[in-house]
């Protein structure tokens, strides 16, 4: 040790001993010698501040609290007074002598909050005798930080005398002394809440029961508040078989306890920190007594604890993060934080996701994302990379990923709901993860080349891309004010919901120079080098000097010196985006981009690989289309927003408490705000509307930790199927139903059976339509019939519609015989376009989770139509019901009818979108059941378009082929796209929208069950379910 070290040592030593003896002198002193007198106190009120219209403190003050004892804690809002008044007094009465027989009720006032307490006369002689001490060490020059930062807060000047408390005892207080007594405690009470002092100690805090969390405007309503002693069930000593009344069997903590109007949470008066969060549900009930507590006087509180496709829905969620002031919460199945949420990139990365959250933690935004953990052997969605990617943007992004399968012993269910939540006010609900793929318009585009694509330039060889439909601005949005936990409560202050279409705009026209130098600088122009940025994983943020533009340009050089010589590069020489590159230069056509890297993708042809490289193609874009992607999502404000905010926080904190990698504080419990602020809107989605919302999940109690599982999105679609009175109309990633109490358990399919029974029999006009996809989601090649997993899906998803007794079809046959066509349809949605020269077609990924209804009612969410969806016990999931309170004049079944503003909007959208009203406007879609519109329009659509894509381009799945040998026959003919493309291109001009007719009998003779001795086999039949 040096000569500097020891000397220092020994100075600072005898210090330290003088404050401890000190200290510990002052904690023996007997308060009881005080005197309970002073001198008349002289309280300077003239420099007592007002409180400014409207002042509040920030939500954000729930993540900066401190220790009770901490000198410089903020408690009380800025300028305002408190005001206390004893409003009445109870005599105790008892056969045993009580020395404090009276309890005071005072009532407080502060700002916009008011609470009572009630106090016996020994609780301010206690308090009284607290402030002294308080008051005469801060006469004492201890050196210690909290003592020497309290006597720096104490203002110079500033009154410290003590107000006068009454010597005598309330039990030789006589009856009618009392309401003097009454006028001396509230004029001392009123007196020391004045003196700034004695007010911010922590004894007084205690004694009118407030906390840093009591004035929090967004928290709601001051509630009871205190310290508790509180026992954990989890920390019995094992081996000790005691009754729990001992409190060797389990740890015991003092705890503050705050009760608000829709939680209850303890906090630790040495750190200050939030310790538990339990939100009041359907089933919070409170328990009191030895019997239920296991305690004499013991408590127990128990618990239950509109976008079509993705860019509308994208740039809305991005304008909303854009404008957040406090919280930003997410949840997806998946996440890609590279993705682009703006299209065409124009403004490079400013609207690229990552750059937002960080941009928003650099704000002090607190940002918190729960990523589903996937088990990696059965997907390759990578949320480690994403987990990793975002948390080194800022400590004010905080993930976790859910659940750990060894421990929790889930291997079979995941986290599907998709959530976006801005400030607890505005959030964003339905089927569209941000992630790769998604993303998408009302064109469904095969063909994204790049910035630099082949082609002609002059004219050029390919189509020309189609005008976008012109949108109206009637873009519909919804509201009820949900229940916490999918009650079907409805409040008087609707929450705000908007739906919005996608433009479809495509911005930047072709560029008309075919020197390399024109095309270098139109490059540069489109501000490529900063929007094709690497990973901001494996780069810093703003300084990234590796990009995909000079790579292009590298290229590009390369091109200059061979353009004279025929002997360019083969495709195999070139990868990912710079494969746009290998043409001669006279054949460069530049055009904007709307998927980059690993956005581009057709999943069934390709799974991700590689997404720790998200700008790395995989798929080669001049081979093989992208997969359009349809979807649905819907945005809400206000009280369903809350509530949605509310199940966000129910799982961060129930995933805080069982994964011990989330206990320390760095990962804080959240907390919900109030709802009776859920109106104050700071921002607002444009184009939303007022309606009826309610909240639905599928939640249990491994993935939110309650008690019992809720399954009210399946008991949502089997109401408003069973009630509706003219149609509904499904979107469905899935639709696996029809229980048989073996293997499937939902009974949407039962439901829907029964509503065309009760019609058929009725005499009644009635539709189901279904949208659904064309083949599963899964990597196979269909022209082999598809891969296992493939082919595993399709057999439920047959099962539920056409093959076997308990398909909706044949229970229906059975009644009606082929009547049954005049009830329900089935399709899928299809498309085509030019690719480098040669015509393409693809299915359209209907992943949507919607139900619309009657023209009035909505259901859009997560979960679809299966069993993993709907039985709340598996899969987790959020969905939104959507009851209109406006509603305009239309059509049904040929006579006036009101309908729902925002179902009609979402209804007419879609059926104009699939069946190509937007390029037709002579296509009537107004009356969903009359004869004209389904016999003339819908069937002979879907009927026409399903041919001439089969006749062009012998595509599958088809009618035609019904076991494996027809499915070698049927691939050994080839199509007019290769026979004669010219009078293939005549026949796709009769092509309208992208409804085609799902085929029912495509390989129905054929058992698409997996072997048993695949790996989809030895899976659990209830994965595909």
């Amino acid at each position: 040790m040096s000569e500097h070290q020891q000397g220092s040592f020994h100075r600072s030593s005898p210090l330290k001993g003088v404050a401890q003896d000190i200290s510990q002198l002052m904690e023996k002193l007997d308060t009881n010698e005080l005197y309970l007198e002073g001198d008349e106190t002289d309280i300077d009120t003239t420099n007592e501040t007002k409180a400014s219209d409207g002042a509040q403190i920030p939500f954000s003050a729930v993540y900066m609290t401190k220790g009770f004892k901490e000198a410089d804690v903020q408690i009380y809002i800025t300028g305002a007074p408190i005001k206390a008044h004893v409003v009445d007094v109870e005599r105790f009465t008892s056969t045993r002598k009580v020395p404090s027989p009276n309890i005071y009720t005072i009532e407080l006032t502060h700002g916009e909050f008011n609470w009572r307490v009630k106090r016996k006369f020994k609780h301010f002689q206690e308090l009284h005798r607290e402030l002294l001490r308080y008051k005469a060490l801060l006469r004492l020059p201890i050196p210690t930080r909290r003592f020497t930062v309290r006597r720096q807060t104490v203002k110079q000047g500033e009154p410290r005398t003590m107000p006068s408390l009454p010597r005598s005892s309330d039990h030789i207080v006589r009856e009618e002394q009392i309401s003097s007594r009454r006028r001396q405690l509230e004029d001392y009470l009123t007196k020391l809440l004045k003196m700034a002092m004695y007010r911010n100690y922590h004894a007084m805090m205690e004694f009118i029961g407030v906390s840093q969390l009591s004035f929090i405007h967004h928290l709601g309503p001051k509630g009871l508040e205190g310290y508790v002693m509180k026992r954990s069930g989890g920390h019995r000593i094992p081996g000790l078989n005691c009754c729990g009344s001992n409190k060797v069997c389990y740890r015991w903590s003092k705890r503050w306890l705050a009760v608000k109007d829709s939680f209850v949470t303890y906090m630790k008066p040495d750190s200050g920190a939030v310790a538990f969060v339990l939100l009041v549900d359907k089933e919070f009930t409170i328990k009191l007594g030895i019997k239920d507590t296991e305690t004499k006087y013991g408590i127990r509180i128990e618990n239950l604890s509109r976008y079509v496709n993705a860019k509308g829905y994208f740039e809305d969620v991005a304008d909303a993060l854009e404008n957040a002031q406090e919280e930003i919460y997410i949840t997806d199945w998946w996440l890609s934080p590279e993705i682009f949420l703006k299209r065409p990139v124009m403004e490079g990365n400013h609207w690229r996701l990552d750059y937002i959250l960080k941009r928003k933690a650099l704000q002090g935004v607190k940002i918190f994302v729960m990523l589903y953990k996937e088990v990696e052997l059965a997907l390759g969605i990578n949320s480690g990379y994403s987990k990793r990617t975002l948390m080194k943007l800022h400590p004010n992004v905080k993930v976790m990923r859910h659940p750990d399968h060894v421990s929790s012993t889930v291997y079979l269910w995941a986290h599907h709901e998709k959530l976006v939540v801005i400030d607890q006010s505005v959030a964003f609900v339905g089927g569209i993860d941000l992630a790769y793929g998604r993303w998408d318009d009302q064109m469904h585009r095969l063909t994204d080349v790049g910035s630099v694509t082949r082609g002609a330039l002059s004219p050029p060889t390919t189509t020309p891309t189609p005008t976008p439909a012109p949108t109206t601005n009637n873009n519909p949005p919804v509201d009820r004010v949900p229940d916490t936990s999918g009650e079907t409560e409805e409040t008087r202050n609707p929450a705000r919901i908007r739906l919005e279409r996608n433009g479809g705009e495509e911005e930047g026209g072709r560029m008309r120079g075919a020197t390399w130098l024109n095309l270098v600088k139109r490059l540069q122009r489109q501000n490529l080098e900063r929007s094709d940025s690497v990973s901001s994983s494996d780069s810093d943020w703003f300084t990234s000097k590796q990009n995909l533009l000079k790579d292009r340009l590298a290229n590009l050089r390369k091109l200059r010196h061979l353009s004279a010589n025929s002997d360019l590069p083969t495709p195999d020489d070139d990868s990912g985006s710079v494969r746009s590159l290998c043409p001669d230069i006279g054949q460069l056509v530049g055009q904007s981009r709307f998927w980059h890297g690993k956005d581009y993708c057709n999943f069934v042809y390709k799974d991700w690989i590689q997404l720790d490289k998200p700008f790395d193609d995989f798929i080669d874009r001049y081979t093989t289309p992208r997969m359009p992607w349809h979807d649905i999502a819907a945005v809400v404000h206000g009280k369903a927003a809350r509530n949605l905010a509310r199940h966000f926080i129910q799982r961060w904190n129930f995933t805080k408490i069982v994964k011990a990698k989330y206990r320390p504080v760095s990962y804080p419990y959240l907390l919900p705000k109030s709802m009776s602020t859920a109106s104050e809107l700071t921002y607002q989605v444009p184009g939303s509307m007022a309606a009826r919302v309610q909240v639905l999940r599928s939640a249990a109690d491994w993935s939110c930790g309650i008690k019992y599982h809720e399954e009210s999105i399946h008991q949502a679609y089997m109401h408003v199927i069973e009630n509706s009175q003219h149609y509904i109309y499904i979107e469905n990633q899935f639709f696996i139903s029809c229980a048989d109490n073996k293997n499937v358990f939902n009974g949407i399919g039962d439901a829907i059976v029964k509503r065309i029974l009760k019609a058929y029999r009725d005499k009644q006009r009635y539709r189901v339509y279904l949208v659904t996809p064309l083949m599963p989601g899964f990597e196979g090649d269909i022209k082999t019939g598809g891969g296992a997993a493939i082919q595993t899906v399709m057999h439920f998803n047959y099962r539920t519609i056409a093959r076997g007794e308990h398909s909706i079809i044949e229970r229906l046959r059975k009644e009606m015989e082929d009547m049954w066509m005049n009830y329900f349809s089935v399709c899928g949605l299809r498309t085509h376009a030019e690719l480098d020269g040669n015509l393409v077609t693809e299915l359209i990924y209907v992943h949507s989770k919607m139900l619309i209804a009657d023209d009035r009612t909505v259901i859009i969410g997560s979960a679809n139509i299966n069993d993993r969806s709907m039985l709340g016990k598996r899969d987790s999931e959020m969905a939104v019901i959507v009851e209109d309170t406006g509603h305009v004049p239309s059509v049904m079944d040929g006579e006036e009818y009101q309908a729902g503003v925002f179902a009609l909007h979402l209804r007419l959208h879609c059926f104009r979108l699939i069946l190509g009203g937007f390029t037709d406007p002579s296509i009537d879609v107004q009356d969903p059941v009359s004869e004209k519109f389904f016999k003339e329009v819908w069937i002979p659509t879907s009927a026409r378009n399903a041919t001439i894509y089969e006749k062009v381009f012998r595509c599958l799945p088809s009618d035609h082929v019904r076991n494996n040998v027809d499915l070698v026959a049927f691939n050994a003919k080839s199509g007019l796209n290769t026979e004669d493309p010219a009078k293939a291109a005549e026949e796709l001009k009769k092509i309208r929208g992208f409804l085609v007719q799902f085929p029912i009998y495509f390989l129905s003779e054929e058992n698409l069950l997996p072997a048993l001795s695949t790996k989809e086999g030895m899976v659990p039949m209830e994965v595909w379910t």
